[in-house]
């Protein structure tokens, strides 16, 4: 079952989406949903790699970094990358 949804976009995106449904043969709306699915699969994945992180955290099976200290580890990488 679909559902009808509007979308406020600026003249040069509907532009943009207009002149590549063209090129594709599709509708607008077709576009739309298939950028929004990919949208939502990559923000899935995010989430669920930063909820499995907490709960390592949580757990004790991950500890916290402190900025500075991966400051220092990348800086010491990159010096060394450097002198090659």
């Amino acid at each position: 079952m679909t559902k009808v949804t509007t979308v406020r976009l600026d003249e040069a995106l509907t532009e943009q989406l207009d002149a590549l449904a063209a090129s594709v043969d599709r509708p607008r709306s077709w576009l739309i949903e298939q950028a929004i699915k990919r949208y939502l699969e990559e923000q899935a994945w995010q989430v669920q790699a930063i909820q499995e992180a907490l709960a390592d955290l949580r757990s004790g099976k991950a500890e916290l970094v402190p900025h500075e200290q991966v400051m220092q580890r990348l800086e010491t990488k990159l010096t060394a990358k450097l002198a090659q």
